[in-house]
């Protein structure tokens, strides 16, 4: 598995070699909920809106993203009806080295608010590290850091949870946010 996942992420990283694109890729594509409009996700991946606006327009006329317009903002999200969404998403989750994970680790891991991606994977870099930050109230860490060293062995990864924002995160990719 782990052979596969590696071959993948250095595929992906050959392919899209924008790194505003895969990041773009990543927040909308692991989880089909995942929105955001353009100011908004120029402060969450720190760059400018010019190179935000750009691939946001790319990925929509291409039919990837749908817009939708509320309180004077125009919102972005994975268009579900795409002929190529759930094979994009299965190679996003695979980049990430969740594959179909996601779902499952949410219903058991207690009351989560929001899951980001943090560190080079945040940039769009396969350092090898994955550092994921979970937020929420009553979080049943003991399983999520158990979970976690299960994903280190399987994906030959290292995993980094953070229960609260570490100081240092300039970067970050939301790849869950739950309802509020």
């Amino acid at each position: 598995m782990s052979t596969f996942v590696a071959h993948n992420t250095n595929m992906l990283d050959t392919i899209i070699t924008s790194k505003t694109r895969l990041k773009l890729l990543i927040k909308f594509f692991v989880s089909s909920t995942n929105k955001g409009y353009l100011r908004g996700i120029a402060e969450e991946f720190n760059e400018s809106t010019n190179a935000i606006r750009k691939e946001l327009n790319q990925l929509s006329d291409a039919g990837y993203l749908s817009r939708t317009s509320e309180n004077n903002r125009i919102y972005y999200q994975a268009n579900t009806q795409h002929p190529l969404f759930q094979s994009l998403q299965n190679l996003v989750r695979t980049y990430l080295g969740i594959d179909q994970a996601v779902d499952y680790v949410l219903e058991r891991a207690g009351d989560v608010e929001t899951v980001s991606l943090l560190g080079d994977y945040a940039k769009g870099v396969d350092s090898g590290t994955i550092e994921l930050m979970v937020l929420g109230d009553e979080l049943d860490k003991a399983y999520l850091l158990q979970l976690s060293a299960k994903l280190e062995k399987l994906l030959n990864k290292e995993i980094k949870l953070y229960f609260e924002r570490p100081e240092e995160v300039l970067q970050q990719i939301i790849l869950y946010q739950g309802e509020d």
